[in-house]
């Protein structure tokens, strides 16, 4: 663990790395607001509230922080003793919305690292909650998250995320912009629902297709999805892995394998 020179120590445990500069907080911030479903905010690993500062600021907007680290939580009650009321103590993981929120609400934080694809896969559980996310990511992540089909980052988060979010990375930063500094550079998504939308097929279906595919990511979908079907039907893409589908091409594989499938893959 490290000090910081504000008396918060980074813990390596909780992956931890504070952003150093204001101004790229700000700018951070201002990604946020696009959707006009929420008027709620929720900041995840707030750290010695960089961003927070920013967002106390939003107008219009109630913003709630939520941090498991003790020492970080000792540290913001310190810093905004007026808005102890929205100050979080807990795990984000395992975090009940329902206690805290009515309605819709947008996500943001400079994620914990270690947990980032777990932040995702809770957000994709309580979509129908929560139209927009702003969130730092380890580069490579990020990267994979929003890659295009084809491209070897590209995996089952990029599929989730791509069906039921526009994606974008809006900004990278060196390690330098971190006290202390990772080894890894970091990148910025911002992720907006995409509201009204159906995905076409059935969603447990959908996932479990998704994921045996990259499960096998070396193999074609001829081997890797073959014994989900009879074996003297072809199924769509079969020569292809999976990297090289797009959301929109697994949803078409879906449905083919539910009209297809064999009883005993059911």
């Amino acid at each position: 663990m490290k000090q910081t020179s504000s008396g918060v120590r980074a813990k390596k445990a909780l992956g931890q790395h504070f952003l150093k500069d204001p101004a790229i907080a700000e700018r951070i911030v201002g990604f946020l607001g696009e959707s006009k479903a929420y008027t709620d905010i929720l900041e995840i690993g707030p750290g010695m509230g960089i961003l927070t500062d920013f967002l106390f600021e939003k107008k219009g907007y109630r913003t709630r922080i939520v941090d498991l680290d003790d020492e970080s939580i000792t540290f913001l009650f310190n810093r905004f003793p007026l808005r102890q009321q929205d100050i979080i103590h807990a795990d984000f993981l395992r975090m009940n919305f329902d206690e805290f929120f009515k309605g819709q609400f947008a996500i943001i934080g400079n994620f914990p690292y270690n947990i980032s694809s777990q932040i995702l896969f809770k957000v994709l559980d309580d979509r129908d909650r929560i139209p927009e996310v702003v969130g730092m990511f380890q580069k490579e992540v990020a990267m994979r998250i929003a890659g295009d089909p084809g491209s070897k980052e590209y995996g089952i988060l990029s599929v989730f995320m791509q069906a039921y979010y526009d994606v974008k990375v809006v900004m990278q930063l060196n390690e330098t912009d971190f006290q202390p500094p990772p080894k890894v550079k970091s990148a910025v998504l911002h992720f907006l629902r995409k509201d009204n939308f159906e995905l076409g097929c059935d969603e447990k279906e959908f996932r479990k297709t998704v994921k045996m595919a990259f499960n096998q990511r070396r193999k074609t979908l001829r081997n890797a999805m073959g014994a989900m079907i009879a074996k003297d039907v072809e199924i769509p893409f079969s020569g292809l892995r999976a990297e090289a589908l797009s959301w929109q091409q697994f949803v078409q594989l879906t449905n083919f394998i539910i009209e297809h499938r064999t009883n005993d893959s059911n």
